[in-house]
């Protein structure tokens, strides 16, 4: 059987009986390092190390629990480190806080950090070698007839490893360009007030007044309206008049296709002549000077199409570190990016994306830039300007939403936004299922809307758009997903509890799925088995009490199944979804863990509560073929989270890829 790479990065290889290349001093050292210093993770980060990499598996769960914390933003120390495992159960069966301990008094030195990394890689990388040259050797004996077939798969397999290897994909940007110039642009004299660092673009400047340290900032639009364009410009003022390093981080476009808008941009050239060209001898010099400029722009381009948060934020600080500072991050683009862990839903991995840049802003003080692409609703409008509700994942409450305050009190989302409450202490419900307090920034309207109640077996209902996003075991599912007879999240506010507090019977298809068995018996026959202990009735077809849930959980070794026994939640059956008409309504943004508890039920809210401004693009003629505003765009600042909003307008050259000020009235 052939394997596929990752399944050979994830099992040991055995040769003969002889034992695979490991260094367990070297795994030790590098998770001591990592417990001591940040330096150290980052290190780990930029040497692609993962849980896989480590010969012992339990050095990989330490491994991932560390990754965890610090992809949270939390600290990383022997304490944080023993209770995230404690809280994924396997702490015991690693020997205990103790162990931890000891591994970070044993590490020599946490400079070394990056040594180690290469040393655990590199006996890892032997490993998967054997494992594939295992395979290999399987394929020549069972090949047959298609000699050409397995020898294409082996290339295949052993190029997959030497991919593995790849060195750091970060890359400044003169060695793309075609030709090194020692020109360097003159620099014009300007008076200005900007405090943050400059996007070119003068009205938007003097509205945000530059873009500042350790904000997250949101460039929307549909397809077709130029925001690669529009971060380009911006990113170039940066690097070329600032004099400070940008880092481009592309998910979308290759570093090529880039230096060509950026060339396109800076000569005022057509973009089409340099895709085939065909430049004229006038347009030589013109395009020799413009290389001359950029060859000397702090402007670094990294095209890796699946970097995750946590190596930009490694790869950032090096440039930082090593240029003395940093001027602004631009991600093209925010829905083109994914998590390294496994999450319940796009909502939610969206909205720990979100979050994880705007930790990277604050952690580094630099603008974090990122572009994201709005959904198709704008096209169902006669108005096809952008707003907020048109970024969201989620959808909206109606004022007289109760939110459940951590103090035990309540107070509707319509009080809430009439005093301009700011930074409140909310209930919310942690990945496990637990409560806790989370922080509500600030509450905003979103418009009208059609709404719908939900209401519940327990007696409590909720109003809120078709999309709003509610707690399932499968994960978040918007409201028009839901019907009657599904569960969802609720507590006991109010004094009001579940009729039954069960888990829902579709655990079952998951045990099952999963293939767990218990003394050689099925999950069904299992539960059938415990339940004429408890008293339960047909428990495969109505759910089981939380009580047997949670003898189950200790039976079998499954995280997930230990979060549902003893959770905070309670799974209340949709009895009715009623159509309620228009109404306006609002949302809020809460820090972590993106939810809130809303009239009894787990909600959760937007994808830009992170963000610290919000702008879309908008060219009408984009729409319109007879458009009065033809060659302009709208750069429409939605969200501004210490400043002004407002509206600016940039004339948008085609040919060029490129957005410049309109001419002084």
């Amino acid at each position: 059987m052939v394997h596929s790479i990752d399944e050979v990065r994830h099992r040991p290889s055995f040769d003969g009986g002889r034992i695979p290349p490991h260094n367990l001093e070297a795994e030790e050292s590098l998770l001591g390092a990592m417990m001591l210093s940040r330096e150290a993770i980052h290190a780990a980060i930029e040497a692609h190390i993962d849980r896989a990499d480590f010969y012992k598996p339990a050095h990989g769960q330490i491994y991932d629990a560390i990754y965890g914390l610090q992809a949270r933003g939390e600290p990383v120390d022997p304490v944080s480190v023993a209770e995230e495992l404690r809280r994924a159960g396997t702490l015991d069966a690693l020997g205990g806080s103790k162990t931890l301990f000891e591994i970070q008094a044993s590490t020599p030195a946490s400079a070394n950090a990056a040594h180690y990394a290469q040393i655990v890689s590199n006996h890892a990388l032997l490993r998967r070698l054997i494992g594939v040259a295992g395979d290999i050797t399987e394929m020549g004996y069972a090949a047959q007839d298609d000699v050409d077939e397995t020898l294409d798969k082996a290339e295949s397999l052993i190029f997959e490893v030497a991919e593995n290897r790849v060195a750091d994909t970060l890359v400044p940007l003169y060695p793309v360009l075609e030709q090194t110039m020692d020109h360097l642009a003159q620099l014009y004299e300007r008076e200005t007030n900007l405090v943050g660092v400059p996007t070119g673009y003068r009205d938007l400047d003097n509205l945000l007044l530059g873009l500042q340290p350790s904000t997250l900032v949101i460039v929307a639009a549909r397809p077709g309206q130029g925001k690669t364009s529009f971060a380009l410009g911006a990113a170039l003022e940066v690097a070329l008049v600032a004099r400070k390093p940008v880092l481009f981080f592309s998910m979308e476009m290759g570093h090529l296709e880039l230096t060509k808008r950026l060339l396109a941009s800076e000569a005022r050239i057509d973009a089409r002549k340099l895709a085939t060209g065909r430049l004229t001898e006038a347009e030589w010099p013109k395009l020799n000077q413009a290389v001359g400029r950029l060859a000397e722009a702090p402007f670094f381009i990294d095209d890796n199409p699946h970097i995750s948060v946590m190596e930009m934020r490694a790869k950032a600080r090096r440039v930082k570190a090593k240029h003395g500072g940093l001027g602004l991050i631009v991600i093209d683009y925010l829905q083109l990016m994914s998590s390294t862990r496994r999450v319940e839903s796009r909502q939610v991995e969206v909205s720990e994306l979100s979050r994880g840049l705007k930790i990277l802003a604050r952690e580094l003080e630099v603008p974090v830039m990122t572009l994201a692409q709005l959904n198709r609703q704008v096209e169902y409008r006669q108005d096809k300007r952008p707003m907020l509700a048109d970024l969201r994942e989620s959808g909206c409450l109606v004022a007289s939403t109760e939110v459940s305050l951590a103090d035990g009190t309540t107070e509707t989302l319509g009080e809430l936004l009439a005093r301009r409450a700011r930074n409140i202490e909310v209930c919310t419900v942690d990945e496990h299922f637990r409560m806790g307090t989370g922080v509500m920034t600030h509450v905003f309207p979103s418009g009208t809307k059609p709404v719908f109640e939900l209401r519940l077996a327990s007696g409590c209902s909720v109003t809120a758009s078709a999309n709003h996003p509610f707690l399932t075991i499968d994960g978040w599912q918007q409201l028009s997903g839901l019907h009657a007879g599904s569960r969802i999240a609720s507590t006991r506010a109010g004094g009001v509890e579940v009729r039954r507090d069960t888990i829902p019977a579709a655990i079952w298809d998951y045990m099952e799925h999963k293939g767990m068995l218990v003394d050689g018996l099925r999950a069904h026959d299992m539960v059938e088995r415990l339940g004429q202990g408890v008293g339960c009735h047909s428990v495969y077809a109505e759910g089981v009490s939380r009580s047997l849930m949670r003898r189950i959980a200790n039976g079998l070794d499954d995280q997930f199944l230990n979060d549902l026994a003893y959770s905070d939640v309670l799974w209340d059956e949709v009895v009715a979804i009623v159509p309620k008409g228009e109404e306006p309504v609002y949302d809020a943004t809460v820090l972590g863990t993106h939810n809130f508890v809303a009239d009894g039920v787990v909600v959760h809210n937007s994808i830009e509560q992170d963000a610290d401004v919000v702008m879309f693009i908008y060219r009408d003629d984009y729409y319109n073929e007879n458009s009065e505003q033809r060659g302009l765009a709208e750069i429409i600042v939605a969200k501004h989270r210490s400043g002004p909003t407002g509206t600016t307008k940039l004339v948008f050259l085609d040919q060029y890829t490129k957005f410049a000020d309109p001419a002084p009235d």
